[in-house]
């Protein structure tokens, strides 16, 4: 079974789709071409199980095909019904295909309106631009996503972590975040993928101030916090927030939304998280393989999957579905985006 897996990454995932469907439903033309010419000349048929089958697994388009230019089977109601479920079964990898090649690759830009009881009501309209995991994302994307932040009138620019470390390619990315301007400034954390002593030596060169379990007053009543990553080091909200006003608006940043399921979050009003990139490889934006507990991914299935949800002690996390993609695996039905909060007083 490994080796079937490292055969997939080797030759990249949609790829081995790709050969996959065009193989099967090339061999399922074949059958029925050839089972019609072994019917005309009155030689032993292939069974009808077995073209069937290949109908089936993914064949349907091959077999729609044959029956079309063979004349083949085309009165057995039978094989039509078979035909349809065959390109169906055929037709929902095609689109998620199609999807991790086109819109799953396209960067968007989500707007949303946060609404508190304890935000400051004199910072009403306060944009808070937030990204995470950027990974392998080109330098001339990064690029794109800076140049789109500048014309959005942002006030702060908060990044969740997990770069992409090996060979000094996260330099390049710090460097063109570097380049959005704001009004208060660029933060960030680490991420389960970054080695944190380098990552912030880079940041704080490029003028990226790290939240190291620390946390800094940006305006008058709104303390913005960030915590260690949960699987490299020891992220301690309490020290994290040590710093706040019973009375200030405390937003976390954490790589992880797990954390907020195992250490208090009493005092919090909005935590921001990524790493689960909304699952990355989907079923139409289910993110099937975050049910199964035994990944590292999250202990908490779909819970922190993406979007909004809820901490232990009822505090909202925003868990982002990430900016860029990680490795070699493709992005299907879970778009890469940056989250762009518009902060108001309810």
């Amino acid at each position: 079974m490994q080796s079937i897996i490292n055969l997939i990454f080797y030759i990249g995932i949609i790829e081995f789709f790709l050969m996959f469907l065009l193989l099967t439903n090339t061999f399922t033309f074949l059958l029925y071409v050839t089972d019609k010419r072994k019917a005309v000349k009155g030689k032993r048929r292939i069974s009808e199980k077995t073209l069937l089958i290949f109908t089936i697994l993914c064949g349907g388009i091959g077999a729609l095909l044959g029956m079309y230019f063979a004349n083949h089977k085309t009165r057995s109601r039978k094989f039509k019904f078979v035909v349809i479920i065959g390109l169906i079964i055929t037709l929902i990898p095609v689109i998620h295909i199609v999807h991790g090649l086109t819109l799953s690759k396209i960067i968007r830009y989500v707007e949303i309106e946060f609404r508190s009881e304890n935000w400051p009501p004199e910072l009403d309209g306060y944009r808070i631009a937030f990204m995470s995991d950027m990974h392998a994302i080109t330098d001339e994307d990064m690029r794109k996503v800076a140049a789109e932040l500048n014309d959005r009138n942002l006030d702060l620019l908060l990044s969740g972590g997990d770069f992409l470390m090996e060979d000094d390619h996260y330099i390049g990315t710090v460097r063109e975040i570097a380049q959005i301007s704001t009004t208060d400034g660029i933060f960030g954390v680490e991420g389960n993928h970054d080695d944190y002593k380098k990552l912030f030596r880079t940041q704080n060169e490029y003028g990226i101030k790290p939240l190291d379990n620390s946390g800094m007053r940006i305006r008058e009543g709104f303390y913005l916090t960030g915590v260690h990553d949960m699987y490299n080091r020891r992220p301690d909200i309490k020290e994290a927030v040590a710093g706040a006003n019973p009375n200030d608006f405390v937003l976390l940043l954490s790589h992880s939304p797990d954390l907020s399921m195992q250490q208090s979050t009493d005092g919090i009003d909005l935590i921001l998280s990524g790493h689960t990139h909304a699952g990355q490889i989907t079923f139409f934006g289910y993110p099937f393989y975050l049910i199964y507990g035994s990944l590292p991914i999250t202990d908490y299935g779909t819970r922190f999957a993406y979007g909004f949800a809820r901490s232990a002690d009822d505090v909202p996390v925003f868990t982002t579905s990430g900016t860029g993609t990680f490795s070699d695996i493709p992005r299907i039905f879970t778009r890469p985006e940056v989250v762009i909060f518009t902060m108001y007083n309810e």
